[in-house]
């Protein structure tokens, strides 16, 4: 049985930075993760069936990009502003009760997608296409396993499971195939350019 070798991730290799200088360059990366976040979650680009947004991609390769700490960290810095009533999700809706409702699953989903997306990228996932396209597909399995069990309980039984599934994912796997490709190309072109 091999144990697998822990790597550093992509922003650790980047530089680390002890004592004071290390603490305010990670709420330094903190506040551009949660910024990326929220930059992300606005672009919508027009598609058949539904526009897309970033957000999905921005979680997925802050998670892979950051590391556990400071991915979660982000990520949950983000959902606390959305939760503070800020407007920071795909739409204008925030606070609890939004949070609570039709997507609350899918935000927890971002959760436990970057987290495993940072385990992934310490294996050295995020470092060929393949890897991370797989990756990709694994966090996003997350996404949507938490997404859709939740609106299952919210609409199942009024709407049916089928209602569930077109609208709760089948309408958004044209975008995310896509962003899935986009994340696979990006970040293993981020290792080989600081490798030079």
């Amino acid at each position: 049985m091999s144990i697998a070798v822990e790597r550093p991730v992509l922003i650790e290799a980047l530089g680390q930075t002890r004592g004071k200088a290390g603490v305010a360059k990670d709420m330094a990366l903190v506040a551009l993760g949660i910024a990326a976040l929220v930059l992300a979650s606005k672009i919508r680009v027009p598609m058949w069936p539904v526009p897309v947004t970033m957000q999905t991609f921005a979680v997925l390769v802050i998670g892979a990009g950051f590391g556990l700490r400071l991915g979660l960290m982000s990520v949950l810095g983000y959902l606390a502003l959305g939760a503070a009533g800020w407007a920071v999700f795909a739409g204008e809706s925030a606070g609890l009760a939004y949070m609570a409702g039709p997507t609350g699953g899918y935000l927890a989903g971002f959760i436990a997608a970057a987290a495993l997306m940072a385990t992934l990228a310490r294996r050295g996932w995020d470092r060929s296409v393949a890897h991370m396209a797989g990756a990709m597909v694994l966090g996003n399995t997350v996404i949507y396993g938490l997404g859709l069990a939740w609106m299952s309980w919210l609409f199942a039984a009024e709407k049916g499971l089928g209602w569930v599934l077109q609208y709760g994912m089948v309408n958004f796997l044209p975008g995310d195939a896509l962003k899935l490709a986009l994340a696979a190309m990006v970040m293993p072109l981020a290792w080989k350019a600081i490798k030079r």
